[in-house]
């Protein structure tokens, strides 16, 4: 039977500042990537967030990113192997308090932003978040940008791993993201997106930028649900999963 594990990145409300639509989003994921106070989120979103995904029976993930909040944590930053270990324990950290005072644990870190992008393309980084993660809890599964360094590391430091893959953006031939300044890094078809993912899912195949098929393996999708139409977005993709007859569950249910 194929699996898959629907995550999205939430908590990022900041203050009296709302983002996202957490609240109808988490009726119909599987994992939560929860922003941990660095580049969104606050100590009361966090624990709101825990809650709210706790009453929809999804699992819970730290989305540890660079400490860039203006910046929302897009922004590229040049720091070292030792900071990077100290930003991720420091955000794990933070959530696991709010998991375990509300009874649950956490599933898995996923990065955010900048951090993200940079570690799929830079194994040193990539090893640093992973051993970050070893170090702080060997059960924890580290979700990444799928066939990259991320996944790589995470393999070579004993972690769990689940490849990520996206609905709705483009492909560079060697897998990883195509830039959002370039024309066509958004797919805004939901008919071609959903199709598309049930290729990953079914083929371990998906078409790139030019045209040609890729390697490709979909543990986990991110879904975005930030706005109404996303939101109809998500629900429109779980329902075409269902009906090709593959089970949407969470992150340790995919890759036992």
């Amino acid at each position: 039977m194929y699996k898959v594990d629907l995550n999205s990145d939430l908590g990022e409300s900041f203050g009296c500042y709302k983002l996202g639509m957490d609240e109808e989003v988490l009726k119909h994921i599987t994992s939560a990537n929860i922003a941990c106070g660095f580049h969104a989120g606050d100590p009361i979103q966090m624990d709101k967030t825990v809650k709210l995904a706790i009453e929809n029976n999804v699992k819970i993930g730290a989305h540890p990113g660079f400490m860039d909040i203006i910046g929302f944590g897009r922004r590229e930053m040049k720091i070292s192997q030792e900071e990077v270990k100290a930003y991720v324990k420091y955000q794990l950290g933070a959530l696991n308090s709010f998991a375990i005072s509300n009874g649950t644990n956490i599933q898995h870190v996923k990065a955010h932003g900048a951090l993200y992008n940079m570690a799929a393309k830079d194994y040193e980084l990539s090893l640093a978040i992973a051993q970050s993660v070893y170090e702080v809890d060997k059960n924890i599964i580290l979700l990444g940008l799928a066939n990259s360094s991320i996944i790589d590391a995470g393999k070579d430091v004993g972690l769990r791993v689940a490849n990520e893959v996206f609905a709705d953006r483009a492909y560079n031939s060697d897998g990883t993201l195509v830039s959002r300044s370039i024309e066509g890094s958004i797919i805004h078809d939901t008919n071609i997106a959903i199709k598309r993912v049930i290729k990953m899912i079914k083929e371990n195949k998906v078409e790139d930028i030019n045209g040609k098929d890729i390697d490709i393996k979909a543990d986990s999708i991110c879904v975005h649900g930030d706005n109404p139409k996303a939101i109809e977005f998500v629900k429109s993709i779980k329902s075409e999963l269902i009906k090709e007859g593959i089970n949407i569950c969470c992150i340790s249910e995919v890759i036992k």
